[in-house]
């Protein structure tokens, strides 16, 4: 779980049947934007790091950018 957070690289938290998760991925891959993709549903303690940085919501998907973090997603 600490791998994840890693200096100047995007977070993705998602499941990989989620549309919203697949855009995100598919937009900053398109954009050659760095990131991890981590699925809440197969790895173990991603649903509750993600639930940290959310705030407790169970929305997917959960980016975290320098900092910032950003639930849901809706292209750009």
């Amino acid at each position: 779980m600490e791998g994840w957070v890693l200096e100047n690289k995007t977070l993705i938290f998602g499941k990989d049947d989620c549309p919203y998760t697949s855009d995100a991925r598919s937009d900053y891959k398109r954009r050659n934007i760095p990131f991890d993709y981590i699925n809440v549903v197969r790895e173990e303690g991603a649903l509750e790091k993600m639930l940290k940085y959310s705030g407790g919501k169970r929305s997917v998907p959960v980016i975290v950018e320098e900092g910032k973090v950003t639930i849901g997603f809706g292209g750009s």
